[in-house]
């Protein structure tokens, strides 16, 4: 089996749990996972199988988060899983004011990861060097955030804000939540967030493990094909005699390839850029696999990842 699987996380395990509880029931060790959820956190996790693990790192980064955010309220790792370091009263919190800040957290923005994360840092993941009692500066990261839209409020001493977030790979949910909270005066802490979009895979399309596990017993699962998992990338064309030399490795003339324009217009201004990645089909549609533009002596498209049809 070589796809993709669109997981939806259940509360309690992390990632790495969920891979592990696939493999058992696919029975392969080659299952990998694109984009880690925290254990708390539900929704969609991009799952890779067989040699599909290889295209992993090709999927877009674009992800949609349903999250809730509790003021009034500070913890150790910026949710609920941590332990209470402060506590006010947020009951004379208004919307007018949480709406007035948070245009500044929109664009490309400047973020301090949770101290409580994976980052590394001289070598170890600052939960890690958190759990020992060690004090570390996380790294400043620029990240994207495309919107912030205001679902639902509740106010109260523990006031509530529900917020759709569109953004970019390597945002922290549980950054905005604790920063947000800093900016009001009032501490803030995420208490729920639900993923409902990673790359191509939404929440509606997805499924938990129990109707996994009920598929492969019915031998109904059907995995979702590379071409759909990166449909945002644009996409290179090969004629039969282009097929063979780019099974055999070979470096094609970018010039000879049609290129089909039907693709996200994002992706649009990167297809002449240097080392932009293509998907590779043949004129069946069938996926060959990954290729990447190299501009210096000629413009060439060179095979990154060769496909192998009959895996499909």
């Amino acid at each position: 089996m070589h796809g993709f699987l669109n997981l939806d996380k259940p509360a309690g395990l992390t990632s790495h749990d969920c891979v592990a509880r696939l493999r058992k029931l696919l029975r392969t060790k080659k299952v990998g996972h694109g984009g880690t959820l925290d254990p708390a956190a539900t929704g969609v996790l991009p799952i890779a199988v067989g040699k599909a693990t290889r295209l992993l790192q090709y999927l877009s980064h674009q992800k949609s988060y349903r999250a809730t955010i509790r003021f009034g309220l500070q913890t150790t790792t910026d949710d609920l899983e941590g332990e209470v370091v402060a506590q006010g009263n947020a009951s004379g919190l208004t919307i007018n004011r949480v709406k007035a800040h948070l245009p500044q957290f929109q664009g490309t923005i400047a973020q301090i990861p949770p101290s409580y994360s994976a980052i590394q840092v001289g070598g170890k993941r600052l939960y890690e060097l958190a759990r020992s009692g060690e004090v570390v500066e996380a790294p400043v990261r620029m990240v994207q955030i495309d919107r912030l839209e205001i679902l639902d409020w509740r106010p109260g001493e523990f006031a509530e804000l529900d917020l759709a977030i569109d953004c970019g790979t390597g945002t922290y949910i549980r950054s905005i939540a604790r920063d947000l909270g800093e900016v009001l005066g009032i501490g803030g802490t995420l208490a729920r967030l639900l993923r409902t979009r990673s790359s191509e895979f939404f929440l509606q399309d997805s499924l938990s493990l129990e109707a996994v596990a009920a598929q492969i017993e019915a031998n109904a699962l059907q995995l979702i094909p590379p071409p759909i998992a990166l449909h945002p990338l644009p996409i290179a064309v090969l004629k039969p005699d282009q097929t063979l030399d780019w099974s055999q490795g070979k470096r094609l003339p970018l010039e000879q390839i049609q290129i089909d324009r039907e693709v996200d217009p994002v992706h649009q201004a990167d297809q002449d850029a240097d080392l932009a990645h293509f998907q590779v089909q043949n004129q069946a549609q069938q996926f060959l696999g990954i290729g990447q533009v190299i501009h210096k002596p000629d413009r060439v498209l060179q095979p990154k990842l060769v496909w192998d049809l009959f895996t499909l």
